[in-house]
């Protein structure tokens, strides 16, 4: 392990719960990888605590940023002085800088990251039907990037009909291409090329499936946003049907040091990608 002495670089993550977090781990391999003097540190921090954990950060002069996961994305996006990339159209910030003046730069770098992996493992989503459960801060990240990347079709699932309405409509505005659409029920989940968990089902030991499992099949991919546990019961149901499954971490491995980058951990801060690139 590293020292840690007065001249280390703070970093942070905000979820909660917090126990599950894997990004620590992930981010020291790229401190190690790049010689920072860096610590990327789990904060617990309750929703009705952000606006007040924000404020005790800002007045850390050694304190770089930090990623912002389960329940706060949605939340950070009005809590950030500014944001870059397509965060606003997404409506969810995941990933923090503190400039040397205490401002606090937003960007949403999950959806980048997710289809990185999908790529990565060989899956493309150009031109595929895909069917996505959620219409969060995560969900809507991945809605976004899944249409940049070219998907031909895209429903989105959510228990409030409204929300995955709203973002299939904010989907189809930026990329008039992909036909999307929002609904309250699961319809016919056999019928699609790509299934994706983006909503949090299946972090805690005995949540509710995400999705209707009983239709889905060989020749479908399944992945999730999850990252720990590493098998959701999604998966497992997915797997035990003949599907391929796409888990969670490689979402955070493909983002990790854009993450590290935006924070200006490494390099120069960079604008996060919009609407072709």
């Amino acid at each position: 392990m590293p020292q840690i002495t007065g001249h280390t670089r703070l970093f942070g993550i905000l979820a909660d719960p917090i126990a599950h977090v894997k990004t620590p781990q992930v981010m020291a391999e790229v401190f190690a990888r790049h010689g920072v003097d860096g610590v990327l540190v789990p904060m617990h921090v309750a929703p009705d605590g952000l606006r007040q954990a924000l404020d005790g950060l800002r007045m850390m002069r050694n304190f770089g940023g930090f990623i912002a996961t389960v329940p706060h994305k949605p939340a950070m996006l009005g809590l950030c002085d500014a944001v870059e990339g397509d965060a606003a159209r997404i409506g969810a910030v995941n990933c923090v800088r503190r400039d040397d003046d205490g401002r606090m730069i937003g960007a949403m770098l999950d959806g980048i990251g997710f289809v990185a992996g999908l790529r990565q493992a060989g899956i493309d989503p150009g031109g595929a039907r895909v069917l996505l459960a959620g219409a969060g801060g995560a969900a809507s990240a991945i809605a976004f990037a899944l249409a940049e990347a070219g998907a031909g079709a895209l429903t989105i699932l959510n228990r409030t009909a409204a929300k995955a309405e709203d973002l299939a409509a904010r989907v189809a505005q930026a990329y008039p291409s992909c036909a999307a659409e929002g609904r309250g029920d699961a319809a016919d989940v056999g019928g699609y090329d790509i299934v994706v968990n983006a909503t949090s089902l299946g972090l805690r030991a005995g949540d509710p499936l995400p999705l209707p499992v009983e239709a889905l099949h060989a020749g479908q991919v399944v992945a999730e946003a999850i990252m720990d546990p590493e098998e959701t019961p999604l998966l497992a149901a997915a797997a035990a049907r003949g599907a391929r499954c796409h888990p969670g971490l490689p979402m955070l491995r493909c983002q990790i040091e854009l993450m590290a980058r935006h924070m200006g951990a490494i390099g120069a801060a960079a604008p996060a990608p919009g609407p072709g690139g």
